[in-house]
């Protein structure tokens, strides 16, 4: 199957290249880890100005119309500076409110997320091993509306999002139910993540939401899946910055009167990064494909997308610090926020492992 980039798609790559390249430098990034919301604002403004915050979602809500794959174009960029901005959590859950919230909700949030002045994220993980398609947070009906009550872990970039899309288990199955950030019954606790983002664990206590879509219905799955998608295109962004790192550093850097990258077990090293990379790639478009086209095939495709993120990520940035030597566990060396960016995204929403055992339940059911 070909995946090669259409014109528009590939317009939208040169443009976030761009952006990403002159502002996610890596003093700019330094900076703003010892930030107080650890986001680059100014970043975040020039996304917006260029339309790339409402890139995936619907004209009519305010957007570009171009879908996953154009999101999928713009957070593989992100990945390439590993540029400190909360763009996959806010883009599914502005995705998940465009397909099944109600027109109120559509109007009230969506045209201000892809203006960049509001902000949505996703709380879709808790504590402990469990499937985040069986959430343990409780929603109740109360009126017109919900009361939610659970703890959510490590709620990605909180504290300047107006709105959080928490996943919970109604009577009639899980769904996604809206709340805003600061309001009664919500307590936050505020946490360092390992690349440096300030996360949040979220205790709902009774929280009043509204639901998106309806509990039991499948909206949970979709959202999850989009997630699992949006996060392997960043681990394919932070895998092939790592190795562009790799490949000048050792280009430059002299070992008995000849560059490192001519030695024959350096090379071998970039050689499977660089098979890694591309199988991530092509799992990652196969498994986009499927979702836009609502292929048979697209829970198991997006599993696969996902285990190779986790494993292939992980096994490049940790080849790519190793080839480094010493200097590549200097902090001041801009390698290793790669490794803590892919150290994180493989396991998030459960590691490689937890993938295998999920494709593997897949598999069994297609096949029984």
């Amino acid at each position: 199957m070909d995946f090669t980039l259409d014109e528009e798609l590939d317009a939208v790559r040169e443009l976030a290249r761009k952006i990403f390249t002159d502002r996610a430098t890596t003093e700019r990034v330094r900076a703003v880890e010892g930030a107080a919301e650890r986001v680059d604002e100014d970043l975040w403004a020039e996304l917006a100005k260029a339309g790339l915050l409402g890139i995936a979602m619907p004209e009519k809500a305010g957007g570009a119309g171009l879908g996953l794959a154009a999101l999928c174009v713009l957070l593989t960029e992100q990945g390439r500076t590993v540029a400190p901005v909360p763009l996959w959590p806010g883009a599914v859950a502005a995705l998940a409110i465009a397909e099944y919230g109600t027109p109120e909700q559509r109007a009230a949030i969506l045209p201000g997320i892809a203006e960049g002045t509001a902000r949505v994220t996703l709380a879709l993980e808790e504590f402990g091993p469990h499937d985040p398609a069986e959430p343990r947070c409780t929603a109740r009906p109360d009126g017109d509306g919900w009361r939610l009550t659970g703890v959510k872990a490590v709620v990605p970039s909180p504290f300047a999002a107006g709105h959080v899309l928490v996943s919970a288990t109604a009577e009639t199955g899980p769904g996604l139910f809206l709340i805003e950030r600061e309001t009664d019954g919500v307590t936050w606790e505020r946490v360092e993540t390992t690349t440096h983002d300030l996360a949040g664990h979220l205790t709902l206590d009774g929280t009043a939401a509204q639901a998106v879509g309806t509990p039991g219905s499948g909206v949970l799955d979709w959202t999850i899946q989009r997630a699992g998608v949006a996060l392997a295109a960043v681990q394919l962004g932070v895998a092939e910055g790592a190795l562009r790192l790799a490949a000048t550093y050792l280009s430059e850097r002299r070992q008995f009167g000849r560059p490192l990258a001519t030695f024959q077990a350096v090379q071998h090293q970039l050689a499977d990064c660089y098979i890694d990379i591309e199988a991530m790639r092509v799992c990652l478009w196969q498994a986009v494909t499927s979702l836009e086209d609502a292929a048979a095939s697209e829970v198991s495709a997006v599993l696969v997308a996902k285990w190779w993120a986790g494993e292939g990520g992980l096994n490049v940035v940790h080849r790519v610090q190793h080839v480094h030597g010493g200097i590549g566990v200097d902090v001041d060396y801009p390698v290793h926020r790669y490794f803590l960016w892919g150290k994180q995204i493989a396991g998030t929403l459960g590691g490689p492992s937890a993938d295998l055992a999920r494709l593997g339940a897949v598999l069994s059911r297609v096949s029984s």
